[in-house]
């Protein structure tokens, strides 16, 4: 048995318990791979290393690294990539299962939800809007399910877990009313309340997500969320791409223009298309698949914030 010391205190991994929860895992990406692959997806491999990297919407420890001469970041998401290659392809989109690390403060450690080394499938769908990407997501989580429930129902017995298959389409809020109505933890509130995967649209975040024209400081993006509480699986938006637009907004967010120089030079050289996309947590996906508390406790190898690692 493999011992790990996860959200309680210990978690023992006997073979009952691991054989089932890799084969789950394992069935999971095997459905993710098989429906971009019908839907005519291409894949990139990931990027670990850039001079770039996703600058978040919220702070997080410095993940960088000094080679020769050169300043690198351990990749946080690859949206400047998927851009750059959606704009250099010609096919319907592509995908990366890309590792990310986002060194998380000390005070996520009891979300139950976040790792500061996790991995997602990166997706971004070329001349898509809002509503092309949700439709395909829904799509994607409802084949996924219905793949572990037929393959797997033993499997997720032994985590006394259930799946229920959702329905389209997902109920879709909007941030500013929640918030309005709820306070800030409305995404808790609404997850921990609702029985059915739904949307929030609308985040003032990243400089990339596509502000409404027609409503300055409101933008056409939407996050992902699990019912019973398990809260976010999936962020993200449609893309602006145009260079003055992404130049201004940078500027107003107070960030360095020099940083994203090669993707502004990219987007300046109308190298940049229409896209949308978003990136789905697999740890995450599988945490709610196996109805756990705390992502530790699906890991074999978690990365908590705030807990020491041990391998």
């Amino acid at each position: 048995m493999l011992e790990i010391k996860t959200s309680r205190s210990s978690f023992t991994y006997d073979d009952t318990h691991l054989m089932a929860l890799l084969k789950i895992q394992t069935e999971m990406l095997k459905s993710i791979h098989d429906f971009l692959y019908e839907k005519k997806l291409v894949q990139l491999m990931p990027v670990i290393l850039s001079p770039m990297t996703d600058p978040l919407n919220h702070s997080v420890y410095d993940a960088s690294v000094t080679y020769g001469d050169q300043k690198f970041q351990l990749t946080k998401s690859m949206i400047f990539h998927k851009q750059l290659a959606i704009g250099a392809t010609s096919g319907p989109g592509i995908y990366i299962m890309s590792p990310n690390v986002r060194l998380e403060k000390e005070t996520m450690q009891q979300s139950g939800r976040h790792l500061f080394e996790f991995s997602q499938v990166d997706i971004e769908l070329r001349g898509a809007s809002t509503q092309d990407f949700m439709d395909f997501m829904e799509d994607l989580i409802i084949a996924t399910l219905i793949h572990i429930k037929q393959k797997c129902s033993e499997e997720v017995a032994i985590f006394e877990s259930r799946l229920e298959i959702p329905s389209k389409p997902f109920r879709i809020y909007n941030s500013f009313n929640l918030r309005e109505q709820l306070g800030e933890d409305f995404e808790q509130i609404m997850s921990s309340t609702s029985t059915d995967f739904f949307w929030i649209m609308d985040y003032t975040r990243e400089f990339y997500d596509k502000e409404d024209p027609e409503h300055k400081g409101h933008y056409i993006n939407y996050d992902l969320f699990y019912p019973y509480g398990f809260n976010e699986a999936l962020s993200g938006g449609e893309r602006d791409y145009e260079y003055k637009i992404l130049l201004r907004k940078i500027k107003e967010r107070n960030q360095d223009p020099q940083t994203f120089d090669f993707y502004l030079k990219a987007a300046k050289e109308g190298k940049l298309t229409s896209s949308a996309g978003g990136g789905l947590g697999l740890e995450r996906f599988l945490r709610y698949i196996l109805k756990q508390s705390n992502i530790g406790d699906i890991c074999l190898f978690p990365k908590i914030p705030g807990q020491k690692v041990q391998i």
